[in-house]
């Protein structure tokens, strides 16, 4: 379930300004949907059974510092006053339970873990490439209205289309490589119920020290993360920029590419691995070099994240964010 595999990863704050009174309690269904490129998403696919292939469908509910996440085999909930995360089987009606203190170190495990394997695969010359003064990074930023509308989970939402490219300053994308961000999002009017659940996951980050990401576990995050570090930059913009969006996204889809620099790119187009390539888009072309389905021209799919707010509703009871009976702690 996603929840239970994102307790420790950040989601965009994508839910621009709410106005409104605040909410006591909201309850939702939403789909999702993580794909993940290259080997990463090979192992994904093979270990990640249904959920990975089809997306997941869940339902989530707040009410007081109490938030749960349930779908048909699995649920989280979270309790900020407790600083606990309650984990549940719901097929062997069982829970285990961590504190927030145990999941940090499970995240900084995670991230030393994916920097030391990313390392490893870099080979000497990368890892001396490492103590070369690092490039200044330029971050563009485009917003898009398409013109587009439909209705989704009973409110009526345009198209916004956000694109994010993060390149080395004073060079195109073509000539240094990086990364681009697309998100296509759909935004309805603004819905003064949700601000619960973003005022709940704020929290959550605050106390977790940290940020999170798109339906991606700590372990994925951080391998993508030293496998792909200007994605820092873009992910910051994100955060800095979404909030002057009018309205409440409904559906989003994003993309993040690593772009080879046109060095690499002319390397692999002779069939030659860009051993020898520096400068930013080096590490980003060696990654890209070996062939894979994610790969399309000097491009190459880092991870998609599919997202949709099917209903709304505001009343929770107290059932919705507690263990269910006669379930027993392993």
């Amino acid at each position: 379930m996603r929840r239970l595999l994102i307790s420790c990863v950040v989601v965009f704050p994508l839910v621009g300004l709410m106005a409104g009174p605040a909410w006591a309690e909201v309850k939702t269904r939403e789909k999702t949907h993580v794909s993940l490129g290259g080997m990463l998403g090979k192992m994904f696919n093979m270990f990640g059974g249904k959920a990975a292939k089809e997306g997941v469908v869940a339902t989530t509910a707040v009410k007081g510092n109490r938030k749960s996440t349930m779908n048909d085999a699995t649920g989280t909930i979270i309790d900020l006053s407790e600083e606990k995360i309650y984990t549940l089987d719901l097929k062997k009606k069982t829970y285990e339970v961590m504190t927030f203190e145990e999941l940090r170190q499970k995240m900084r495990e995670a991230r030393e873990k994916a920097q030391k394997d990313a390392e490893a695969q870099q080979g000497k010359e990368e890892k001396a490439q490492k103590t070369e003064p690092q490039k200044e990074l330029e971050v563009d930023f485009n917003v898009k209205e398409t013109g587009q509308k439909k209705q989704l989970a009973g409110y009526d939402a345009r198209e916004v289309i956000i694109t994010i490219t993060v390149r080395e300053k004073g060079k195109t994308l073509e000539d240094s490589g990086g990364i681009v961000m697309t998100v296509d999002e759909w935004l309805g009017p603004q819905i003064a119920a949700l601000k619960e659940l973003t005022d709940f996951d704020i929290k959550y980050w605050k106390a977790l020290q940290g940020s999170e990401t798109m339906g991606l576990s700590a372990e994925q995050l951080a391998a993508v993360m030293a496998m792909y570090p200007m994605m820092k930059p873009a992910m910051e913009r994100m955060q800095k920029e979404a909030p002057k969006l009018q309205g409440t996204p409904l559906a989003s889809t994003t993309t993040v590419e690593g772009v080879k620099s046109k060095e690499a790119a002319a390397q692999q187009s002779s069939s030659e691995t860009p051993k020898s390539v520096g400068g930013l888009g080096g590490l980003i072309a060696r990654k890209m070099a070996k062939k894979d389905d994610s790969a399309t021209g000097n491009r190459a799919t880092v991870f998609t994240a599919e997202h949709e707010l099917q209903e709304i509703q505001t009343s929770v009871t107290a059932d919705d964010v507690g263990i269910p009976a006669g379930f027993k702690q392993k």
